[in-house]
């Protein structure tokens, strides 16, 4: 059969699978990832249609998923929301450092892997899945929320934080001195800090270029425009999802409303690509040899990025409902985690790492999608009935003034 029409055959079962998986989540009113995850475990190396021509567009795809997602949530805020969010929040950012980052060094340590293979994987517990838990917020109609914007402020922090991190962690895996590192990390800051500066001044007048009346040039050039600067970002040893983002705070008005949507389509087709794109590139027997450890990493890992959430939401004044979900939306690992864990593997640090860190995330995946939904209720169920349980029974005293309470963290906030 011609290799086109196979290409065809095959990537159009993934879509209609795609398709009827996201129908099946929609009538049960839950989050598609984890089913488009076992999709691709399906399709995918050791499952049970291994793919053949299609494979090299479907990791195309995810890029672009990935890219799209976070330009999406970058359309929700404008340049000023962001600075003021990341020094509001930066002290969220060293604890969410401090507490998700020490149990993968540890993780490492314990299994004798040594100090380079615990520097990579304390990269991989740290950094939550921005692609996840945008899809995830998406879906759960929380992108306006009150705690959305500290849920997207500490995101930010970490993937601002990778580009100090993955020219260390190159050096460190390739064994290069402290010279050629430092010139590493100094370009990577220097163009981070580039693009940030152009967004926040000069946002107006980049909105003013890409406007058009036109839906399907808007289209062409918005789109144009986040691929290119997520690819030179990328290229120069930054974040591709930092740059995507940046391009979306830098759109406003009109502008940032059409982009919106018109990408809207794009990203929910690209997206489930994405976490398809996990599937395939796990072997299911790599996975019974390092599913104990996994599993006690993301235990350990998921209630310490719910404390995480919990303390920055509580610290930004967000009730105490806000603040769970917050926490549980944080929990997922993802592309980033695998990332970090791909540059380990590369370099032959370790073999169980790579298939411990996948999965660690397709672990986190699937419960960051349940802990997002879930935290809340469970929590404050919890609460209630321990609350129950302790209250005394005497005759209470006369009502005392109510405080007063923050507002209800379903009012939206945004543009």
């Amino acid at each position: 059969m011609h290799s086109s029409a196979v290409f065809l055959i095959e990537f159009g079962a993934i879509i209609l699978a795609l398709g009827l998986l996201g129908r099946f989540a929609a009538r049960f009113q839950f989050s598609p990832i984890p089913l488009y995850l076992l999709a691709g475990l399906a399709f995918g190396h050791g499952g049970l249609l291994p793919l053949g021509t299609s494979e090299e567009f479907v990791a195309i795809g995810a890029e672009i998923g990935v890219i799209l997602l976070l330009v999406m949530l970058g359309l929700e805020y404008t340049a000023s929301d962001l600075v003021t969010n990341l020094k509001t929040h930066y002290p969220a950012g060293l604890v969410d450092a401090a507490l998700n980052a020490l149990p993968g060094a540890a993780m490492a340590l314990l299994l004798g892997w040594g100090p380079v293979a615990a520097v990579v994987l304390a990269g991989v517990t740290w950094i939550s899945s921005s692609g996840v838990i945008a899809k995830v917020l998406g879906d759960l109609g929380r992108l306006g929320n009150r705690e959305t914007p500290t849920i997207l402020s500490i995101l930010v922090l970490e993937d601002l934080s990778m580009a100090v991190y993955l020219p260390v962690i190159t050096a460190l895996l390739a064994g290069t001195g402290l010279a050629a590192g430092g010139v590493t990390l100094a370009i990577a800051l220097g163009v981070a800090g580039l693009v940030l500066l152009l967004a926040v001044r000069y946002g107006r007048h980049i909105s003013r270029f890409v406007s058009s009346d036109d839906p399907e040039k808007l289209l062409l050039v918005v789109l144009g425009l986040t691929l290119l600067v997520a690819g030179i970002a990328q290229q120069l040893q930054v974040s591709a999802a930092v740059g995507a983002f940046l391009v979306g705070i830098a759109l406003s008005g009109e502008v940032a409303e059409g982009a919106h949507t018109l990408l809207a389509p794009l990203r929910d087709l690209f997206a489930a690509v994405f976490f398809v794109f996990f599937g395939l590139h796990t072997d299911p027997a790599t996975i019974p040899p390092v599913l104990l450890p996994a599993l006690a990493l993301a235990a350990v890992t998921a209630l310490t990025k719910i404390a995480t959430g919990y303390w920055a939401a509580r610290r930004a004044g967000i009730s105490v409902k806000g603040r769970w979900r917050a926490g549980g939306a944080l929990v997922a690992r993802g592309e980033f985690s695998i990332v970090i864990a791909g540059l380990a593997v590369t370099a032959g640090i370790e073999p169980d790492l790579g298939p411990l860190a996948t999965a660690y995330v397709l672990i986190l995946v699937i419960v960051g999608s349940l802990t997002a939904r879930f935290t809340e209720p469970v929590a404050l169920r919890v609460t209630a009935l321990l609350h129950r349980g302790g209250a005394a029974g005497p005759v209470p005293g006369p009502p005392a003034a109510r405080p007063e309470q923050p507002v209800d963290d379903h009012d939206t906030v945004g543009r």
